[in-house]
């Protein structure tokens, strides 16, 4: 027995949905670590190793953060496929609470930290900045990969 979800999702197109960017969000995962590490560890040597920690911690919120918004528009990708032939999508509750939720978290762990480890908070903000950094060497990456293989 199938359902009418069943019937008008293509398969392939749904794979093809799936691999679309897969790659790309993969290296913004692994360039966010990489660039914060490298810029934590040059603080660390050459400046304090309190703004070092504090970069090092921005990073891995950076990193968390945009793993649950992968996550997240993963999910709102299989709902809007499921919906497809549907005249008034819906998304659920649960989605924006999550949404919202993740900021909430991240400025909690934010204050946590910078309260009980006194970390500054000025280098946490900027490990965050990480992940503005891998998505823009993320994005050059595409655009000379893609001139280099032409029309």
């Amino acid at each position: 027995m199938t359902t009418d979800h069943e019937s008008t999702v293509d398969p392939a197109a749904a794979q093809a949905v799936e691999l679309i960017g897969t790659a790309t969000e993969k290296r913004i995962a692994w360039l966010t670590l990489l660039i914060g590490m490298i810029a934590a560890i040059a603080t660390g040597i050459f400046y304090r190793r309190d703004w070092a920690a504090g970069l090092a911690v921005g990073t891995a919120l950076a990193w968390l953060n945009f793993r649950w918004l992968a996550r997240g528009l993963d999910a709102l990708v299989v709902d809007s496929t499921a919906q497809a032939g549907a005249a008034k999508p819906r998304v659920s509750l649960l989605t924006y609470f999550l949404a919202a939720f993740r900021y909430t978290l991240i400025a909690l762990c934010v204050c946590v930290i910078f309260k009980v480890l006194k970390v500054p908070l000025l280098s946490m903000l900027l490990g965050l900045c990480a992940l503005g950094a891998a998505a823009i060497a993320a994005s050059l990456y595409e655009l000379v990969s893609a001139l280099d293989s032409g029309p």
